[in-house]
């Protein structure tokens, strides 16, 4: 139970609300606006080259043998959450800032960390979880910013996001190739990655932190709270739900469709229905204008704590209903 609700209550949270709180109340101005880029920028090098050194190749080639349950996950992630993001769009229920920066969190890949931990919990197949994940955020660095060019329109404008060779020239430098090394380098880094996760958990965070303060700091400066009211924070949240919800829901339907066996529908519910903070985040600095990514990456965070809680909540009721068989047998769990 304890384990339940540090994962349905992540501090993490606590930390985030706080450095958005830090960033309201004390932006970064002036030139010490560059500092704080470049030290994001570092940040997020570090970051994506800390998960390449993570990623298991042996975890996935055990795990890449279910194909038809990884292409489920792939179109839950980047076909359904998207046209389900265009539709909550289209409806123009939302503040057009809140609205553009939920259509932006049905774009990114799924979590990692979070799926795997939520399908061993519920006693999924925990491979081709790790498969399943790993290979989403991958794609997600090369396929979230050709989504958000076709279905991303820029706020008061008619056109789309669009992708320059300068956008696409940061992903390579600053994502693709830090990941591709730190996985390269793995062989040598990888036992000490291991050895020390407690520091590579705080870096990883940390890098979160720092390039979210940045972006609230230029979000702020422009006027962010002048623009979102608290009414609409209240409704973004409530989409939020909706939106997990249906997806949940249609991750359960297509599992019962496909025939697939009880560890991996389990698999598809968590991995196909999760949203990456890790890696939105610095897609967002690097996709919207500085002061625009405040307000894209708010919607992401809210739903990043709702789909802890609910994700913890339905692990433990499946992990229950597992466990029940065995206790009428008088087994020991």
């Amino acid at each position: 139970m304890k384990g339940y609700l540090r994962a349905a209550f992540d501090p993490f949270l606590f930390a985030l609300v706080g450095t958005v709180c830090l960033a309201s109340f004390l932006p970064v101005r002036g030139a010490g606006t560059s500092v704080v880029d470049m030290a994001a920028d570092a940040a997020i090098v570090l970051l994506f080259f800390l998960q390449g050194a993570k990623l298991s190749r042996e975890a996935l080639l055990s795990g890449a043998g279910a194909w038809k349950l990884h292409l489920a996950v792939l179109g839950s992630t980047f076909v359904l959450f998207p046209l389900l993001g265009l539709g909550i769009e289209r409806l123009g229920v939302l503040d057009p800032v809140m609205a553009s920066g939920l259509l932006f969190l049905t774009l990114l890949p799924s979590t990692v960390q979070s799926s795997i931990a939520f399908t061993s919990v519920a006693r999924g197949n925990v491979a081709a979880a790790v498969c399943s994940a790993s290979f989403s955020n991958l794609l997600g660095i090369a396929l979230t910013p050709i989504l958000a060019s076709v279905l991303m329109r820029v706020e008061g404008g008619g056109g789309s996001l669009g992708m320059s060779w300068g956008g696409v020239r940061t992903i390579a430098l600053q994502l693709l190739l830090p990941f591709v090394v730190g996985h390269l380098l793995r062989p040598w880094i990888g036992p000490w990655v291991a050895r020390h996760r407690p520091l590579v958990m705080v870096s990883d965070r940390g890098s979160i932190l720092l390039v979210v303060y940045s972006a609230f700091s230029a979000a702020i400066v422009e006027g962010l709270w002048h623009r979102v009211a608290p009414e609409a924070l209240a409704q973004l949240a409530l989409w939020c739900v909706i939106l997990l919800a249906l997806v949940l829901l249609s991750t359960w339907v297509l599992g019962r469709l496909l025939g697939l066996e009880r560890a991996d529908a389990i698999v598809l519910q968590f991995c196909g229905s999760k949203k990456s903070l890790v890696s939105g985040v610095p897609l967002a600095g690097i996709l919207f204008p500085a002061s625009q990514v405040g307000a894209a990456v708010l919607p992401l965070m809210l739903f990043h704590q709702i789909q802890l809680f609910a994700c913890a909540i339905l692990a433990r009721h499946y992990a229950d209903r597992e466990e029940e068989p065995l206790a009428r047998r008088g087994t020991v769990v």
